[in-house]
């Protein structure tokens, strides 16, 4: 059996509609603020929905050279920024030695729609010949991790993820396993989104899965609570730098926690529906992965979207794969404040997750006044709750029942 090297994140790095910068974001989330607001990128009139998490401190040409940004995509921006927190927090270089063994793993769900747009309405109202020549390479998914992989000169493995909401997590997962089977000893890895677009909006208010609550925004997304309609689009990015544990050691790198575990798996049930039998199989799974029972778990990120049904059904997954330790679980979702950031939201909840454990404070899931009787679990309700977190789960469901479930915990030698 081939011994698999032990796995540590020693970099982290956030856009988010609460904060650029880790840091800052994880103190707001602490605070129970929300970054929900009404729509300003365009005009709402006629809309269901009229509310969304968008950025609201973020500049891209503090990450990015202008000529860049004018050439590239908001989700490429978002992730090129996140990453160069990340790169600078964790203090890996780069260099000929080492870059073949150092790749980027880096998702979306949607990639550059609005380069897209812009050039589709460009095509109908001037012609072919007035498309942008970057119009291409600004739309298509994998060129977040492109470009991330031209900032930083790397040349190790490389994919890019695409898997609806469960994207971050999955690209946390593949990375992880890269870095297990010797394939590489560094990678970039995480998610990024923005689609807070006219199409986006309006697509995903018919599929009924956005909250109209537009006359109270802060208050819209409202996860396992009786009165919640539908989740938050937001937007935003998170980038980890993981690393085989020897050669974080060796250049003194400070780390943030172990990953421990990953499960990976598909419903094959339904589109939007989830597999609750098969949800818990998923976060079984990363549990055996990482080689520990349920009761050792002191910590579930939940993917928590605030749409009545998604609740529901991950209050009985837990319970399923839990059992009866379930109850005793501290549970929140991040959501509930930064709204859901699509490939974004299991990278950045990932962080969170790790900086609980580091700081031994869960984060509240805000807006929980009425809970749902069927969703009758701990979610921490509203004020940040200070315990000792050794285990933590990140668990990230998304449409199509792709599911991905990242166990992490605390580095201890």
């Amino acid at each position: 059996m081939t011994l698999r090297r032990r796995v540590v994140v020693t970099g982290v790095g956030a856009v988010t509609p609460i904060g650029t910068g880790a840091e800052l974001a994880w103190s707001r989330l602490l605070k129970g603020e929300s970054g929900v607001g009404p729509i300003t990128r365009f005009d709402t009139t006629g809309f269901k929905t009229t509310i969304a998490a968008e950025l609201k401190d973020f500049a891209a040409e503090d990450f990015v050279e202008k000529k860049r940004v004018r050439r590239t995509d908001p989700f490429i921006h978002y992730a090129l920024a996140a990453t160069s927190m990340a790169m600078e927090d964790s203090r890996l270089v780069v260099n000929e030695h080492n870059r073949s063994r150092i790749g980027v793993v880096y998702g979306t769900c949607i990639g550059g729609m609005t380069t897209y747009e812009r050039n589709l309405a460009t095509l109908a109202e001037s012609g072919a010949d007035k498309i942008s020549p970057f119009f291409i390479t600004g739309f298509i998914p994998n060129m977040a991790l492109a470009e991330i992989a031209i900032a930083h000169g790397t040349q190790g493995p490389s994919q890019c993820v695409i898997t609806a909401c469960a994207t971050g997590g999955n690209a946390i997962g593949d990375a992880f396993r890269n870095i297990q089977y010797d394939e590489a000893d560094a990678m970039i890895v995480g998610g990024s989104e923005a689609y807070i677009l006219p199409v986006g909006v309006a697509g995903l208010a018919r599929m009924g899965a956005l909250s109209t609550r537009n006359d109270e925004p802060t208050k819209a997304s409202r996860p396992f609570d009786k009165d919640r309609d539908g989740f938050v689009l937001g937007e935003g990015a998170g980038t980890l730098i993981l690393e085989e544990l020897e050669c974080a050691l060796k250049r003194g790198a400070t780390i943030y926690g172990e990953v421990l575990g990953y499960g990976s798996n598909v419903d094959g049930f339904h589109i939007t529906e989830a597999d609750t039998e098969n949800q818990a199989r998923c976060i079984r799974t990363a549990l055996a992965d990482a080689g520990i029972v349920p009761e050792q778990v002191d910590y579930i990120n939940a993917h928590g979207t605030s749409t009545p049904s998604n609740d529901r059904s991950e209050t009985t997954a837990l319970k399923l794969a839990f059992g009866g330790h379930a109850a005793k679980l501290a549970i929140s979702s991040n959501k509930s404040m930064m709204g859901h950031l699509l490939a974004g939201a299991g990278a950045v909840e990932a962080i969170f997750t790790l900086l609980t454990i580091r700081d031994s404070i869960v984060p509240p899931t805000i807006n929980l006044e009425n809970p749902d009787p069927e969703c009758d679990l701990d979610y921490v309700p509203n004020v940040a709750r200070p315990m000792k977190v050794d285990i933590a789960v990140s668990e990230s469901f998304g449409f199509g029942g792709s599911n991905a479930v990242v166990v992490l915990g605390k580095y201890t030698g």
